[in-house]
């Protein structure tokens, strides 16, 4: 399927020393918590978001409990000088990218942006709400920084830091929005975006994560590893 991305090479203020290299139209949007899934492992991304695959284990049953406390989108406080607003609803062409941040805060500030019926400005940073400890791998990084990306190009600002919330040790951790976590955001979107447009599910690659996968009878990673019968009659064609 041919892309339908506009090419520009123009900065924005709200992504200092980033060149825009792609634009991507509404109709190309993927699903930005695919991220995480794309960064964990690109076939268990495929399986959900390709195959349309799910299977629910206690870890995802904790976080369906973990989300339901916090996503309700019409519950909006207000504390001192911030005004925390849940399931706040983002999109990003650069990434193509749309999805839901489980939390908002926006905090007052003179490098922020007005909001309706509120005086003053207000700068927004994203809290994303995870189960279990932090990972050894980078997938919660990308969906966090996702996240940063949308806010940033809607509302043409900069946030430097954001945050997750680990349901263990109940504790906020905060992060870094490095040129280089942009980066690297924009080209494994890239890559997760040229697989959906493939339509082709990648092979497993085991790891000792698989067996606490939800979808591993799906998967089954053993079968995927061993060879094809495809492979199997050309090896034995070019034998002959």
């Amino acid at each position: 399927m041919a892309s339908h991305r506009k090419f520009t090479t123009t900065k924005t203020p709200a992504k200092a020393g980033l060149f825009i290299i792609s634009m991507y139209n509404e109709d190309e949007f993927l699903q930005l918590a695919g991220i995480q899934h794309f960064c964990f492992c690109r076939r268990q991304w495929a399986l959900i978001h390709l195959e349309q695959a799910w299977e629910d284990n206690a870890r995802t049953k904790e976080g369906d409990v973990l989300h339901e406390n916090v996503d309700d989108p019409f519950f909006i406080e207000k504390r001192r000088d911030v005004i925390i607003s849940r399931s706040v609803p983002v999109h990003s062409h650069v990434l193509g990218l749309s999805g839901i941040c489980d939390v908002v805060e926006f905090k007052e500030s003179p490098l922020g942006v007005p909001i309706c019926g509120r005086g003053g400005k207000f700068a927004p940073c994203p809290i994303e709400y995870k189960v279990g400890a932090p990972k050894q791998n980078a997938s919660d990084l990308m969906q966090l920084c996702a996240q940063v990306m949308s806010l940033e190009e809607m509302f043409n600002v900069e946030i430097p830091t954001a945050f997750i919330y680990y349901a263990r040790p109940h504790k906020r951790m905060p992060v870094e929005i490095t040129q280089k976590l942009k980066e690297d955001t924009i080209l494994l979107s890239e890559k997760m975006h040229d697989i959906f447009r493939e339509g082709v599910t990648p092979k497993a690659s085991r790891t000792k994560a698989c067996k606490a996968c939800s979808l591993y009878e799906v998967c089954l990673p053993e079968l995927s590893e061993k060879q094809s019968v495809y492979d199997y009659i050309d090896k034995m064609k070019g034998s002959t």
